[in-house]
């Protein structure tokens, strides 16, 4: 993996995108478990659609993301000033205004688009955050993983103690960016439609958010040609009204419901393959493929997960 580094490193920025393109095809191609979930998910959430249009989409996402891994690899190897040369920034004053708030930010984000890259140029051209991960399977692409995501200044907030860090964090100003998109059991998930489906989803945000007053910012990292990326920071999401009868959930709806409106817009840059929609007694499997899975990791007394 680190030979496969440092060649991506060497090449130009066309064949870095086309290389990653061929890997994603292959692997729609070869990847038959992962093919099945994507296409039976884009059925679900997209029923007046033709067999070939969600083969399309499904095509495009592996293509997506086989390309967003190569490009991710070089782009972390660049000098600050070219990592922000190849990003446009939109709404970038919300973050500014959340931060100036005073109780910290957390920036709700998903496995969509280029999100690995909006953690790096957001902490060069606002601060470094605090991002809420879960080791992988493979120590070496976990390892590999953890120094890109390190490399200007943010760091990694694990499970184990994540909570406490968490509020750290908050309480002196900082950021803290959550993906809330991945199925997750337990007492830490509710319930919350998602492409008018019931998709169990992390509370930590939602409950976090509340405790500590800390807006909550959705970015969304769009690419836009080869190397190139918007970074896009919507509007806060609004908090339930006082007296809401279960305001944890109500918050963790209006936040899927963002995210929703962005894949159906793009729906080509979300992670179909992931198995979102579950029955209970189904929640342990697991599949290998090109998209690595998070190792579970020892539970502790923190009240809510970090996913």
């Amino acid at each position: 993996m680190a030979f496969v580094a440092f060649f991506i490193r060497l090449l130009p920025w066309t064949i870095i995108s086309v290389a990653g393109e061929a890997l994603g095809l292959a692997f729609y191609g070869f990847d038959v478990p992962r093919r099945r979930v994507a296409l039976s998910n884009l059925a679900h959430a997209f029923p007046t659609r033709t067999v070939a249009e969600r083969r399309t989409i499904a095509r495009r996402v592996f293509r997506h993301f086989g390309r967003m891994l190569f490009e991710l690899l070089k782009f972390s190897t660049l000098a600050a000033d070219e990592m922000l040369a190849r990003v446009e920034f939109e709404g970038v004053d919300r973050a500014r205004q959340a931060y100036a708030a005073g109780h910290g930010a957390f920036f709700l984000t998903a496995h969509f688009g280029c999100w690995e890259t909006n953690g790096l140029v957001h902490g060069l051209y606002l601060a470094p955050i605090g991002v809420m991960a879960r080791p992988l399977d493979n120590p070496m692409l976990h390892e590999m993983l953890e120094r890109v995501r390190q490399c200007t200044g943010n760091w990694v907030i694990y499970r184990r103690g994540g909570i406490r860090r968490t509020l750290r964090a908050l309480e002196s100003g900082q950021g803290v960016a959550m993906l809330i998109d991945q199925h997750i059991h337990g007492s830490d998930a509710t319930l919350v439609d998602f492409f008018n489906r019931p998709a169990a989803t992390t509370t930590a945000l939602a409950a976090l958010a509340l405790r500590t007053g800390a807006p909550v910012i959705p970015v969304f990292a769009i690419p836009t040609a080869r190397g190139r990326y918007r970074m896009i920071y919507e509007h806060a999401v609004e908090p339930p009204t006082p007296g809401s009868p279960d305001p944890i959930r109500e918050y963790t709806q209006r936040c899927t419901d963002v995210l929703e409106m962005y894949v159906r817009r793009y729906p080509e840059l979300w992670l179909w393959m992931h198995r979102r929609w579950r029955e209970p007694d189904t929640s342990s499997v697991h599949m290998k493929g090109m998209f690595p899975a998070a190792s579970p990791e020892p539970e502790t007394d923190d009240n809510h997960g970090a996913h």
